[in-house]
């Protein structure tokens, strides 16, 4: 008998608000997630506001950030399906930690660079790879019950989504009144917490199942890539997630480039636009559970993504005086927010229903290859386009090409899909396998 199957027969208990050792992970992420939008705002503002850096140098920033999904979320994704997978976020964290208490240090002593900004940027990059292909795994192992995989996820949705109003308006006041660099303490302190609230977790964490034979790591990257392609509902899941992160990011940064150099607006007013539109993350994290119980799983999530995907096109349209301009920049963001909110809950619930236990790891180095992948093509891409034709222009053709990503949410397999799937088996392992 599989440990997936050990785990479904299991009794469930009534809520995941009885399971303490999930609500102390869910408190600690909930705060790291938190220090993550204060950085997500006061590291490029640093750069702006401290280094007058342009919109291609800003562009490269957020591709820094995001592209070591790129190279390495599919190699961690192997090593976190070969080790216990607290110990690897342990360890992220607290590089996390260290290096972004290290950029205040450098800004009081005026050695901070832009360089140094952009290594460090990096480098936090590589920590938070290391992280995602990890915690995503690590949820089972405390939810234990398949039926609480919505919960769980809703649960995180709703923390994810409580960061994005809070953070982007916290971010605001502290760059305001501590400067950009200092304001990233914050962010350091934010994993601190995580690191101690993975310390005090109690479930045990089973150690990986020995393979029949020895590992062999192209092997089983492939498996991984495999698992996820040939699967139409994880397949349609990625390539569509890839667009619409290459889209939000996109937008956001480029706004990001428009509000700072167009229209003037301070760090604190683009952090007020951020946390009120953000509200509808939460709202939608919030109604995501009663929402798929009383509808169609496949149309719950082509509504969510449609308006996830439609947003953008509402900061093209606004014009007219400065209120209406922020007002319509506010629903643009609350339209995008509020898709997303839903669409998240749906999309790691599939995920995690449609996976063995033992190919987590590897589905979520995948995933997020793919969409933090396009995240950081999209962050690029908007400093590159913005320097090019402004950043008024590159949001029109930013708003098209999101639009466009519809057809595809048209013919995906999920569309069809009324609930979760059952919990697939455990794949033999093939013999035969050398180390490499």
């Amino acid at each position: 008998m599989t440990a997936t199957r050990t785990r479904i027969e299991e009794p469930a208990s009534e809520s995941l608000w009885r399971n303490g050792d999930f609500l102390k992970f869910w408190l600690g992420e909930t705060l790291s997630l938190l220090g993550t939008q204060v950085t997500n705002l006061a590291l490029p503002l640093t750069a702006i506001l401290a280094f007058h850096a342009t919109d291609e140098q800003v562009g490269v920033l957020r591709f820094l950030q995001l592209v070591p999904y790129l190279g390495l979320a599919l190699i961690f994704g192997v090593w976190a399906d070969r080790a216990r997978r607290r110990r690897i976020m342990l360890g992220a964290n607290l590089v996390r930690m260290l290096l972004l208490a290290l950029v205040p240090v450098l800004y009081w002593t005026d050695t901070l660079s832009l360089a140094a900004l952009l290594v460090i940027a990096c480098a936090v990059g590589v920590a938070s790879v290391l992280f995602d292909v990890s915690w995503m795994s690590y949820v089972p192992t405390l939810v234990r019950d398949p039926k609480h995989y919505v919960e769980a996820g809703a649960k995180m949705g709703t923390s994810s989504s409580a960061a994005d109003v809070a953070g982007p308006g916290l971010a605001g006041v502290l760059v305001g009144a501590l400067t950009a660099p200092v304001a990233l303490i914050v962010d350091a302190f934010s994993y601190l917490v995580s690191l101690v609230s993975l310390l005090l977790i109690r479930t045990p964490e089973p150690r990986p199942r020995p393979p029949a034979a020895r590992r062999h790591l192209p092997t089983e990257l492939r498996d991984g890539l495999r698992l996820v392609l040939k699967n139409p509902v994880l397949r349609s899941l990625a390539l569509i997630g890839f667009c619409c992160n290459f889209s939000m990011v996109t937008v956001w940064t480029m706004f990001l480039l428009y509000g700072t150099h167009d229209l003037d607006l301070d760090s604190a007013a683009l952090g007020a636009v951020f946390a009120t539109a953000s509200v509808g993350g939460l709202i939608g994290a919030g109604i995501s559970r009663n929402v798929i119980r009383r509808f169609r799983l496949g149309l719950v999530y082509v509504v969510a993504q449609s308006a996830l995907l439609l947003g953008p096109t509402l900061i093209v349209l606004a014009t007219g005086p400065r209120p209406v301009m922020v007002g319509m920049f506010v629903l643009s963001f609350f339209t995008t927010y509020l898709g997303l909110g839903v669409a998240g809950v749906i999309i790691v619930s599939l995920r995690q229903a449609s996976t063995p236990q033992s190919m987590m790891g590897r589905m979520t180095a995948v995933f997020r290859t793919l969409l933090f992948g396009g995240g950081a093509l999209g962050g690029l891409f908007a400093g590159l386009l913005s320097g090019r034709i402004g950043a008024r222009g590159a949001l029109t053709v930013a708003a098209i090409g999101s639009a466009a990503v519809l057809i595809a949410l048209a013919l995906s397999p999920v569309r069809r899909l009324r609930g979760l799937p059952s919990p697939p088996e455990e794949p033999a392992p093939a013999a035969g396998r050398t180390a490499r």
